[in-house]
């Protein structure tokens, strides 16, 4: 009697990641949105009350510890769910951590020059949202209140130092659970729209800032993931995500904006 072969056996990277719709990225981008809800409007106040601390300080506790990185945990909570395992496949083909290439600067051809052509972009239509805002109300606000503070001088450049890790597991955790895990999955459930459906979504995530806020980051949320997307690579997403955030925060701190 002939032995009965054994199906051949497919991990989730060879199957893909379980589609993610429409109903399921509301409830993970609103869910995420609450936390930041809280971190902003009960967490910073009660932390400036209660310590005395600077307001951006209380900011990079609040949303470091209860929104940032909950964001990583939820991320690899969902990878395990696929039955994700460690390794190169996973951060190569499942998340899709790529190496950015230089082999061409053209908009289609190559993932560096992508970034730099989305970057680009970026700033043009950051800098008009940023005039006609200006233009509608002079005096109007462009960061959220809690990130208002004197510009640093000398004996608080030590502000930077706390700053610089609250900046890596924001921009990391954000992108790892975004465009790492969530992208794809949503690519599987609504094809070539799925960008829109993540920029959506992370607008409403960013809904505790405020409509001022909403406004100037619409060219943002909507253009990483799209070039992600497009190009299947999310170190795009980091790489436009901290160059945007990174020189902001260095403005205010500077007392640049």
């Amino acid at each position: 009697m002939n032995d009965v072969p054994v199906p051949k056996r497919f991990d989730a990277v060879q199957l893909g990641p379980a589609p993610l719709g429409l109903v399921a990225s509301l409830l993970l981008f609103g869910g995420a949105g609450l936390l930041l809800f809280v971190a902003t409007r009960v967490a910073i106040p009660l932390l400036i009350r209660t310590t005395g601390c600077e307001g951006v300080i209380a900011w990079f506790a609040a949303a470091g510890f209860g929104v940032f990185l909950p964001l990583v945990i939820i991320g690899w909570v969902m990878l395990r769910r696929e039955g994700m395992s460690d390794g190169r496949r996973l951060w190569s083909e499942r998340l899709r951590f790529r190496r950015l290439t230089a082999a061409d600067l053209g908009w289609t051809q190559g993932d560096l020059g992508c970034a730099l052509a989305g970057l680009a972009i970026v700033g043009l239509g950051s800098a008009a949202t940023i005039g006609a805002l200006r233009w509608w109300s002079p005096d109007i606000r462009l960061h959220p209140s809690f990130l208002a503070m004197e510009p640093l001088g000398p004996g608080r450049y030590w502000i930077f130092a706390v700053w610089l890790p609250f900046f890596a597991i924001n921009i990391l955790g954000e992108e790892f659970l975004w465009r790492g895990v969530v992208l794809p999955r949503q690519e599987r459930a609504l094809g070539r729209h799925a960008w829109a459906a993540n920029g959506a979504g992370w607008l409403l995530f960013h809904l505790p800032f405020g409509p001022t806020i909403l406004v100037m980051l619409v060219p943002v949320v909507f253009l990483i993931p799209y070039l992600v997307q497009r190009r299947g690579n999310t170190w795009i997403g980091v790489a436009l995500h901290a160059a945007i955030n990174g020189p902001g925060f260095i403005a205010v701190a500077l007392g640049g904006v």
